[in-house]
Formats: C-alpha cells, sequence, structure tokens
C-alpha cells in the first residue's frame, strides 16, 4: 500500500447492482479504508484481488487488518474467500480480522465465506444491530439493521479507538431501502452513500436520489460521497448529480470514480 501510509478512502470501484456489475460498466471491487495505520477491506466484489494487484502503486493485501462485509449479496462478497487467502498469505500467516453478518456464515443457507478461509483469520466478528468492533486503532459499529430483501445488512460507523467523546469520523450507509430516521443512525464528518438508483423503483430496496438529499439535509455532514451506482445513475451523470445535490444542500457531494482517493486527514 505504499509508504508512508495514508489516512484515506480509495475507492477500487463504484458499481452498483447487478447489471452494472456483469456489464463491468464500473468496476465491482471494494473500498479500502486507510485510518490510523489500520487498513480494512470493506465489500470485496468480483475483481478486488485484480484491482489490488493493477494499482500504482501496488496493494499489498497482506497488509490488510480486517475485511468486512456489509452483506453477502454478490457484488459485495465475491472476492472475500480469495482476499482472505491473500491477506494471509496463502493461509500460512494467520492473521486479521473477518467482520460480517451472521448468514454470510450460515451452514442453514448460502454461506459466502467458506469454511476453509474461517479458520485463516485470527477472528471473526458477526455484525448485529448496536454492535462495536474493535479492529487495530479503529473502533467499527453497525448500528441499525438496514432493509434490503431478506440478506442481513448492516451500516457502518468508524471512530479512531480512544477518542470516543468525538463525532465518527466516516459513516458507510450500505444498501438499503429508505426507512423513517435511517440518517439519524450516521453521523460521520464523511458521509459515504450506496445510491443505486436515480429514482424510486417499487420492489427494489436501494436508496435513490431523494433520499440521499433527504440524509445529506438532516444530517449536514462536512463532505458526502455518492457510490455504488445502478444504470439510472450512469445514464444521469453522477457528478451531475453531485452538483446539483451541492447546491441544494449547502454540503459538499462528491461522486465517487474507480480508482478515487479521498484525503481523511482533514477530518480525523
Amino acid at each position: 500500500m505504499g509508504q508512508p501510509e495514508r489516512d484515506e478512502l480509495h475507492f477500487l470501484g463504484t458499481a452498483g447492482a447487478r447489471f452494472v456489475m456483469i456489464t463491468q460498466f464500473r468496476a465491482s471491487a471494494g473500498t479500502v479504508l486507510s485510518l490510523k495505520d489500520t487498513r480494512v477491506l470493506i465489500d470485496p466484489g468480483p475483481g478486488t484481488l485484480v484491482k489490488f494487484t493493477a494499482s500504482k502503486p501496488r496493494l499489498n493485501p497482506a497488509k490488510l487488518d480486517a475485511i468486512l462485509l456489509t452483506h453477502k449479496h454478490l457484488d459485495h462478497s465475491n472476492d472475500v474467500n480469495v482476499m482472505i487467502e491473500a491477506m494471509t498469505e496463502g493461509g500460512f500467516k494467520r492473521r486479521g480480522v473477518l467482520l460480517c453478518p451472521r448468514d454470510a456464515l450460515t451452514n442453514e443457507g448460502d454461506a459466502v465465506v467458506l469454511n476453509y478461509y474461517r479458520a485463516l483469520v485470527d477472528r471473526i466478528e458477526v455484525f448485529r444491530e448496536g454492535g462495536s468492533y474493535p479492529v487495530g486503532n479503529l473502533l467499527i459499529e453497525t448500528p441499525k439493521r438496514h432493509m434490503h430483501g431478506t440478506v442481513e445488512t448492516y451500516g457502518l460507523n468508524v471512530k479512531v479507538r480512544g477518542d470516543q467523546g468525538e463525532r465518527t469520523v466516516v459513516s458507510f450507509v450500505a444498501d438499503t431501502l429508505y426507512f423513517e430516521e435511517l440518517e439519524r443512525y450516521y453521523d460521520g464528518k464523511v458521509l459515504v452513500l450506496n445510491v443505486a438508483m436515480y429514482k424510486r423503483r417499487e420492489g427494489v430496496d436501494h436508496l435513490t436520489v431523494n433520499d440521499a438529499r433527504t440524509i445529506i439535509e438532516a444530517n449536514r455532514p462536512r463532505v458526502t460521497i455518492l457510490t455504488h451506482f445502478g444504470m439510472t445513475m450512469l445514464r444521469n451523470k453522477p457528478w451531475e448529480i453531485a452538483k446539483q445535490l451541492s447546491m441544494e444542500t449547502g454540503v459538499e457531494v462528491i461522486a465517487a470514480r474507480d480508482g478515487m482517493r479521498f484525503d481523511l486527514s482533514p477530518f480525523i
């Protein structure tokens, strides 16, 4: 990952929903959070390992402290097993933490993390509503279970350990149908929103642009980053949507791009 370590978000991929994933109009790799010398890979979808090896400077998975799944859908979990193998250097060095919902592990349904790879990590933390999980110098919280079909899905608040009186550095609002008071669970100075849809479509449990506006106006973070774009978002140009939301809300809104690196140091 290069030295010295930067406090940043590195968006390896910004694809959301199945058609963008299978066409690779946007990459479906995960996001790397590097903060206070702790490195977490979030939602390693298809192509994450390829993006690690292709990045310049090259990303080293053996330097990861944790791999995290907000939920088990393929575009968020496809590369979880290979990334565990890479994090543990082929399984020869047992290390790292796996954080994920229980249904990503259950043997009664479609587990996405294979039994062999579970044994390679130091620790597995199973998400629950209101949970708090130490990883290196960070504290990762899952304040609320989301509404996203039948799979367990959780958003994230990331804090620096030992700094509990401060606001959350970065919040990730993962895939969900908007529900009343969703915004009150996420108080990050930097707010990352998965906005897959331009407008609401019945039966699709994802946030829309109007939902994003509601959350931004209620929370007023210092910066909002839109990501996880479906086809309707891409057709309507996420960068133009972000510019419009910035003007309407008075909050800086950015549309993530594949490979984008966002500096977190001003927000710590």
